[in-house]
């Protein structure tokens, strides 16, 4: 077994369950693209390469930084597109199976729950708090984190914040350990993680696509 950082390892057990859930929400689509009878071979595969995933996740500080959340969350997507581009499957379709399945998964939680996580991203305090996060991470007390600022609409803007992203630690991530061919597959599941919460998402632009910075806007949905 790999050495894991030993905050992720208290996390270990949810991230492994939530790998699991994805795995069994992509298998029919995984037994087709492939194509196999079967998955349990390559869902092993897929959880042995996220073991490695987990032993390469860079500390970013914890309980302490909200970017802790976005590395658990997401990273385990690249044990995914690593093992089926692996397997000769291309880029655009790893992108679509992956969010398919996430949008499967975050359909899977209640919509009263969805939604109540989604005011609480929009509420006066959370903006606060990823303001006063935005300054901590221009420290750049770790090197795998991002740096971000905090944006407030200019007159006439009809978005309600936002965050510019000058550093993405999913970039580093894949620039250290070989990943930018699928590092955009990422880049693709933030529209549907925030539409779940009733969030709409605007960004025209990403660092991994080769800009300056990320540029999120975020309005409530109108029911």
């Amino acid at each position: 077994m790999t050495d894991v950082h030993p905050y992720y390892e208290v996390h270990r057990a949810a991230m492994e369950a939530a790998m699991r859930q994805r795995l069994e929400l992509a298998d029919d689509k995984l037994r087709e693209t492939l194509p196999l009878a079967d998955t349990a071979v390559l869902q092993f595969e897929i959880m042995a390469e996220l073991e490695i995933v987990l032993s390469q996740m860079p500390y970013v500080g914890g309980d302490e930084s909200r970017m802790s959340d976005f590395f658990m969350r997401f990273l385990g997507f690249l044990a995914i597109g690593r093992v089926l581009r692996r397997h000769g499957v291309p880029s655009a379709v790893i992108g679509t199976i992956q969010l398919d399945s996430y949008q499967a998964q975050l359909m899977s939680v209640p919509e009263a729950e969805r939604m109540a996580a989604g005011r609480q991203f929009m509420s006066a305090e959370n903006r606060e708090f990823v303001r006063e996060q935005a300054k901590l991470s221009r420290e750049e007390r770790y090197a795998g984190d991002f740096v971000y600022d905090f944006v407030e609409p200019d007159p006439g803007e009809d978005f309600e914040f936002g965050v510019n992203y000058r550093a993405c630690g999913f970039c580093k991530f894949a620039e250290r350990h070989d990943d930018r061919e699928i590092l955009p597959n990422l880049c693709g599941l933030d529209f549907a993680a925030y539409d779940a919460r009733g969030i709409k998402l605007e960004r025209t632009q990403t660092l991994a696509g080769g800009a300056s910075h990320c540029n999120f806007r975020f309005t409530t949905k109108q029911s």
